[in-house]
């Protein structure tokens, strides 16, 4: 729209700002979306990082649970029931994490990062879980990938809190 003088209404507002009057506001929704996800990416973070002290614990508690009771038997499957519920809810977790990295943007990495961590908690870790009974060598792998995880959540959370400064 074009008044007698030639003068679009944005180059009139733009004007108006310019000279120090009211001044639209430079927050659009994307923005407050993007913000709103990575204020959500660094609790979720945080929570995350929590669940894995309580993870770790739960299978300190489950191992020293079992006592002289076999990993096969029906003692097993109860000491780690807890331990095996919190890593369930892990995988959700990091879900949601990905679902919020790739909202916020917080670089490629990030990105790529929290991917990571679906794919570690969801798969891997059940993966090497299940040929643990059968196999040692995997229990200890299904141990060192929950540090791999932690360290992953960790980088996560300390990067997106320098992002942040």
């Amino acid at each position: 729209m074009s008044d007698a003088s030639g003068t679009t209404r944005r180059a009139k507002t733009e004007n108006h700002a310019a000279a120090g009057g009211t001044q639209k506001s430079a927050v659009t929704p994307g923005t407050a979306l993007r913000r709103g996800a990575a204020r959500g990416y660094q609790w979720v973070l945080l929570a995350f990082l929590l669940l894995g002290v309580v993870q770790i614990f739960l299978a300190g508690l489950g191992v020293f649970r079992l006592q002289d009771q076999t990993l096969g038997g029906a003692g097993g499957d109860t000491a780690f029931a807890p331990h095996r519920a919190v890593g369930f809810t892990l995988a959700g977790v990091a879900l949601i994490i990905l679902v919020l990295a790739v909202i916020a943007r917080p670089g490629t990495r990030a990105i790529i990062g929290s991917a990571v961590l679906v794919l570690l908690t969801s798969l891997m870790q059940s993966l090497l879980a299940g040929l643990a009974d059968d196999h040692a060598i995997y229990g200890g792998l299904h141990a060192f990938d929950g540090l791999l995880i932690l360290g992953i959540a960790a980088y996560l959370f300390v990067r997106s809190r320098q992002r942040e400064s």
